[in-house]
């Protein structure tokens, strides 16, 4: 980005929210959340919405569940509960001058969750084993801060920009030699250990350290957050391809609607979810 360049202030954001349970699966252990809050009080927002950006924070997340009959599906959804109840109150205190910052707060939010999701599964048999992804927006003026664990993804593609970028770093053992050059996009995508997780929430781990980081945003902007069902359909040109579609006069605006339904067309062997934020 040019540096003497005015960087004009996001104004609201945009979003749009889409699950499927595929082609294959009898039912659906991926969750999303999309949440709006400041130090008095939060709100649960709908699939599709847009509101003003300056005045509250946002989060967005989506989580892949897995575990043996329902304990998937139920993971899942623990996540995404844990964090409507402790994010909000975690920044209470930090509005207040208790808590460091954002990474702080977030690593707190997956140490909590994990442990939620440890104790159930070693408390009830029918939970054993289970465990969760997460993959986590927080936006604040001037600021997108994600934490993120597991091989859902989030990515972004800056404004008047060609190509996305994956911020968040599959943890797999393929994501992983993806990232060293030791394997092409194809091969990483057909790869037979590309879900094998090394890292998750639950799941029998006895410890969580989330991948941490933070984008600058800017009017223009889009960030894609997705399970893995998703990507099983695309290579991340295509993805950048139905993402720049929605800006188009005469398609349909609702990015997230596009991504799942052709991901379910074109594989649809997974749970697809996909949340797209544009900021404006």
């Amino acid at each position: 980005m040019d540096s003497s360049k005015k960087v004009l202030p996001v104004t609201s954001l945009r979003w749009f929210g889409e699950t499927h349970r595929g082609k294959v699966r009898a039912n659906n252990e991926d969750s999303f959340l999309a949440l709006q809050f400041d130090a008095q009080e939060v709100h649960h927002l709908g699939k599709i919405g847009q509101s003003a950006a300056a005045a509250s924070d946002f989060v967005f997340a989506v989580s892949d569940g897995m575990g043996g009959a329902m304990a998937g599906e139920f993971a899942s959804r623990i996540t995404v509960e844990k964090i409507t109840r402790l994010l909000p109150r975690a920044f209470k205190q930090s509005a207040s001058g208790l808590s460091a910052g954002y990474d702080d707060v977030l690593v707190e939010l997956f140490e909590q969750i994990h442990r939620a999701l440890h104790f159930l599964g070693g408390s009830y048999e029918e939970c054993s084993g289970m465990g969760a992804t997460l993959s986590l927006c927080w936006f604040t003026p001037g600021w997108m801060y994600f934490a993120h664990i597991g091989d859902s993804r989030i990515y972004y593609l800056a404004a008047g920009a060609s190509g996305i970028r994956q911020v968040s770093h599959d943890d797999t053992h393929v994501g992983w030699l993806f990232r060293q050059g030791k394997l092409s996009e194809r091969e990483a995508r057909n790869h037979p250990r590309r879900t094998v997780l090394q890292r998750a929430l639950g799941a029998g781990n006895q410890f969580v350290s989330p991948q941490l980081g933070a984008v600058a945003c800017e009017p223009g902007d889009t960030f894609l957050l997705c399970t893995d069902g998703l990507v099983d359909g695309f290579f991340d040109h295509q993805l950048a391809e139905i993402l720049h579609g929605g800006k188009t006069p005469g398609i349909d605006a609702n990015s997230a609607h596009r991504l799942v339904t052709a991901a379910v067309e074109n594989a649809g062997r997974d749970n697809t979810t996909a949340l797209v934020i544009e900021a404006l």
